[in-house]
């Protein structure tokens, strides 16, 4: 075999692994004309390679922002470095759609795309050479473990039952609100109790009282504002963190819920009963040092309720 029929045969077999290599492959000029379109980039086109040469790259695929694409070739050519882009940034550059049977959810390819500088003989960058990887599996599944990752931290911090917050992540947050407001707002503390719950559950069954529970759940969500901080505090008890709200106002929203849950009526299978609720409220103010005496506070407040006859709203002592 000639030597110039080897060199013949390794050019063969460079374009053949160029055009079937599992990447895209795209050469432009600087005029970004089409120049090399491989088989990736047929495949997921449409367009044959000899269809796409000398087109310019905007006019086959439109979806390609003009402006962004000429700035990051440009820079290519004049400092002769390669650039990349990744999907995290860029979900992609040439929309194509995602065929790939382990990420059937995706609705278009993630790509990462790397920009290279050609250089001819001269030294000069004459072309520039788009790679183009197909990154959909992994960004698929970083994506998913996102947002399982996402759902574990809102089960971690939510009581099941209620889908309140549970007691450990209620209480982070009234700390860090705590903290916020004790010096610039007037924000208030109500404690919850389910009246004679036992009773509720010794003679309907435990299953009636979480039906229970999850009524008075419900209408808690129902009445909070967003920027209020309602938990399941143990039990049958309950707490809401009443954001930018005097105790005056407070009373106002702890009454309306008081006499919401008087009036109706919880269904379980064929049996209907009606509960009550006790509540104390505690306003933050300089005699609070802590929240963790904050709490106690909206807890004499409610003990003081419990004491006095039930289904009744009671304040702090020092706030009468």
């Amino acid at each position: 075999m000639s030597l110039e029929t080897s060199q013949l045969n390794e050019l063969h077999w460079l374009m053949e692994m160029l055009h079937n290599i599992d990447v895209g492959l795209v050469v432009l000029d600087t005029e970004f004309r089409v120049q090399i379109f491989n088989g990736f980039m047929e495949n997921h086109s449409g367009y044959f390679p000899r269809e796409a040469k000398d087109k310019v790259l905007f006019d086959l695929f439109d979806e390609i922002p003009q402006e962004w694409f000429r700035r990051k070739a440009e820079a290519v050519f004049l400092l002769k470095n390669k650039a990349f882009t990744i999907w995290e940034q860029r979900p992609y550059v040439f929309k194509f759609d995602s065929y790939r049977p382990v990420t059937g959810s995706a609705d278009f390819m993630y790509q990462n795309t790397t920009f290279i500088p050609l250089l001819s003989s001269t030294g000069d960058v004459t072309h520039l050479c788009l790679l183009v990887y197909d990154v959909t599996d992994t960004a698929v599944h970083k994506m998913s473990l996102e947002t399982a990752n996402a759902e574990l931290a809102i089960l971690s911090q939510t009581d099941g039952l209620t889908s309140l917050f549970n007691r450990t992540h209620w209480e982070n947050c009234l700390q860090a609100e705590y903290k916020r407001i004790r010096s610039q707002h007037s924000s208030s503390l109500v404690m919850i109790d389910i009246d004679h719950f036992k009773n509720v559950n010794d003679t309907y069954g435990h299953l009636v009282g979480d039906e229970v529970i999850r009524h008075i759940s419900a209408l808690i969500r129902e009445h909070v504002r967003e920027t209020d901080i309602s938990g399941r505090y143990g039990g049958e008890e309950f707490t809401i963190l009443l954001s930018d709200t005097s105790l005056k106002n407070a009373y106002v929203f702890a009454e309306r819920l008081r006499r919401e849950v008087e009036s109706a009526v919880v269904k379980y299978n064929d049996i209907e009963l009606k509960y009550t609720i006790s509540l104390g409220i505690a306003e933050v103010d300089a005699s609070i040092q802590t929240y963790e005496a904050w709490i106690e506070c909206a807890d004499a407040a409610l003990y003081h309720s419990k004491e006095n006859g039930r289904n009744r709203i009671s304040l702090h002592p020092k706030q009468k």
